[in-house]
């Protein structure tokens, strides 16, 4: 059996790339797919909390929400008394096309998953939980070292 890193990065890069194969049928680039997905999530959200959850340099996520108000996905403003945030909301395009990769995930977990029971399913995502949250303490450790 290959190592876990192996397999771990040889199932992340085929379901990114099915996913990412199904969002650019829908008009959509790398990047952009997760942040509508947080936004259907989460609601109204400010850049820096966008960033963080999707695992996303700030200044990249600044680059794909730049594209994204282009194409009409979302909307961009200053709250009343915090002129330093601005706050990502999707517009009504911008819904429409989260909802799409809802039933996109949706269907890339289904063929992912469609070998395991569901019972299976429920405890790698439980793993999978723990294991992100063991390397988010690893990092946030690292960090507090610097």
């Amino acid at each position: 059996m290959e190592s876990l890193h192996y397999l771990l990065m040889k199932s992340h890069a085929m379901l990114s790339r099915r996913i990412l194969w199904e969002a650019g049928r829908l008009g959509l680039t790398p990047g952009q797919p997760k942040v509508l997905e947080f936004l259907l999530r989460h609601g109204e959200s400010d850049q820096k909390t966008i960033a963080a959850y999707c695992e996303i340099e700030p200044a990249t996520v600044g680059s794909i929400l730049l594209r994204m108000e282009e194409g009409g996905l979302i909307l961009r403003r200053q709250k009343a008394g915090n002129r330093r945030s601005l706050y990502v909301s999707l517009t009504e395009k911008g819904l429409e096309a989260a909802n799409r990769m809802t039933d996109v995930f949706h269907d890339a977990e289904a063929v992912a998953s469609a070998e395991l029971s569901d019972e299976e399913t429920a405890r790698l995502r439980e793993l999978l939980d723990k294991l992100c949250t063991a390397m988010e303490s690893q990092n946030e450790g690292k960090k507090n070292k610097t």
